[in-house]
């Protein structure tokens, strides 16, 4: 056999092993960029036409109770929630109590994955009536209005006027919250909101 045929022999030997390494190659480093590419945390749709929102306010003063409010288009999810949060500024219709005090304003809201941050101004703080409760009322109207309406935020980071390690009195604002679904007063139903002569007690930003 000349050297021409064994090299062209030696030849043919080795493209298999080289198909086979290309192979594995190529399946080693798919499996290394699939653990590198991290699920992106899935993002609330823009919600499209008329929708009702639930809103949370305030019952004997310890409780929180449900009023649904219809709302228009809106165009991206920050707007969506920028216009749920102003419904709840506005205050009820029906017979229950506001949560938030005279001069509440919403500063800014962001959405980062499943956590929504709302920078609230000074009198949020300045103005909240005095006690526990009252802060809980507060506080909880606004993170379980929000997680109720939109289900792939999970928590809710309040601020006041951008300090984001603030505390009141009795609650530590510093760390996102949860909603607490327990403040709600059980078996309560959901009044239909006259959409046609809302309540506008929405106040401008000092």
């Amino acid at each position: 056999m000349s050297p021409q045929q064994r090299k062209k022999i030696n030849i043919n030997l080795l493209i298999p092993f080289l198909v086979i390494a290309l192979v594995f190659g190529t399946m080693l480093w798919q499996k290394y960029r699939n653990s590198r590419d991290l699920p992106v945390a899935p993002q609330i749709e823009p919600l499209l036409g008329k929708r009702t929102a639930v809103l949370f306010f305030v019952t004997d003063g310890t409780r929180l109770v449900r009023e649904a409010r219809e709302l228009d288009p809106c165009g991206d999810a920050v707007a969506c929630l920028g216009d749920v949060l102003e419904e709840l500024l506005n205050g009820p219709v029906g017979e229950f109590d506001e949560p938030l005090p005279e001069g509440t304003v919403i500063n800014a809201v962001r959405i980062d994955g499943d956590l929504a941050s709302i920078d609230l101004n000074r009198a949020f703080a300045d103005t909240l009536p005095s006690g526990s409760s009252a802060e809980m009322m507060a506080v909880y109207s606004i993170v379980d209005t929000v997680t109720v309406n939109f289900p792939q935020i999970s928590k809710v980071k309040l601020n006041v006027e951008g300090e984001q390690s603030f505390q009141l009195k009795h609650l530590d604002l510093s760390e996102p919250l949860s909603p607490d679904y327990t403040l709600e007063l059980p078996q309560q139903p959901v009044p239909d909101a006259d959409v046609s002569q809302p309540s506008k007690k929405l106040k401008e930003k000092q």
